[in-house]
């Protein structure tokens, strides 16, 4: 699960082959706007929310329960069929994602982030919406696996729950993701990340 991230600044994502970002965004939270990278527009970055919005949403406030979504469950649960059946594939770059460990016995913000500083990229699904005045609105999730036995994502959230991860796609699958034309072939693409390469540790808000 990933309720919290830093998106690479627009200098650090000027280093793919797209124009950097036109639009502000910060540390980023559910409905927070984030650049993301679709299947739909490959060439340029989209200023999307954090957390799904459905096309049959009446309120952005889903957003908030649509952050992660289980890829065992993706062609069930109506918030994210849609996508996922038409294939709306998308990644989303990420400096630092931030999750709860409790080994202290009380919830500590943990960073995890690459050895190298490069950006991670998120596996994701996307929808666009376009409104009665004509705005378009897009919006995304990040896709999540079990983590049971991960060497690093183990270590998070709350003791007995079950433990998940965000799916960051090694370097090379990043075209192979927005590519796929078929279930299983973005099915063989969403496994538990490989440990090396990644850095964890502890990151607590200034004051705490």
């Amino acid at each position: 699960m990933c309720a919290n991230f830093r998106p690479p600044s627009p200098e650090a994502l000027s280093a793919f082959p797209l124009p950097p970002p036109d639009f502000a965004y910060g540390e980023a939270y559910p409905r927070s706007v984030v650049p993301i990278v679709t299947n739909f527009a490959p060439r340029i970055w989209v200023p999307a929310c954090f957390g799904l919005i459905p096309a049959w949403a009446k309120d952005a406030r889903i957003a908030r329960s649509t952050y992660n979504a289980r890829t065992e469950t993706l062609a069930e649960k109506p918030s994210f069929r849609n996508a996922w059946t038409r294939g709306q594939l998308c990644i989303i770059p990420a400096e630092t994602l931030y999750e709860p460990c409790y080994e202290t016995g009380c919830s500590v913000r943990w960073q995890i982030r690459r050895q190298d500083a490069r950006p991670m990229g998120i596996a994701g699904l996307w929808e666009r919406v376009v409104q009665g005045d004509g705005q378009v609105v897009w919006s995304m999730t990040m896709l999540t696996v079990n983590a049971d036995g991960h060497a690093l994502f183990e270590r998070f959230h709350k003791p007995g729950d079950e433990k998940r991860a965000v799916v960051i796609l090694p370097d090379g699958a990043w075209g192979a993701w927005l590519r796929a034309r078929s279930e299983d072939e973005a099915r063989a693409l969403l496994t538990p990340t490989e440990p090396a390469g990644l850095i964890i540790g502890p990151a607590p808000r200034e004051g705490k």
